[in-house]
């Protein structure tokens, strides 16, 4: 897997940090909060609930495109717009956190965008 899938240094990420609860703002706005996140190695990233933004589905965010964590505000910034987020893979169920197949079609996306991902 490539970096897309590990928080840069400059995000603030401290290992093992529960972001759970925070809300996560897109470049333009708010787009959900962190229901859930994965943090074994290589394939760290975020479940965000988007609630009826996106007609109350989820998405997830790879931890390479996280650009700041504010715990005291508790938010995470990522590098990508509302739409670009809209159109991400479709996440349907837990298991597809697993499947190598949807992680690098998520993967592939998030490093097709103009964000700061070391590929």
């Amino acid at each position: 897997m490539s970096r897309v899938w590990m928080y840069t240094q400059e995000s603030g990420y401290v290992s093992q940090q529960s972001l759970v609860g925070f809300t996560v703002e897109a470049i333009d706005g708010v787009i959900g909060h962190v229901d859930r996140q994965q943090d074994q190695p290589g394939r760290q990233h975020l479940v965000v609930d988007t609630g009826v933004w996106v007609f109350g589905r989820s998405v997830v965010v790879p931890a390479g495109a996280v650009t700041a964590i504010d715990t005291d505000a508790q938010t995470v910034k990522v590098s990508s717009t509302q739409e670009q987020i809209k159109a991400a893979p479709r996440f349907t169920t837990d298991s597809q956190t697993a499947d190598d197949d949807y992680l690098s079609a998520v993967g592939n996306y998030y490093l097709t965008l103009q964000c700061p991902i070391a590929p």
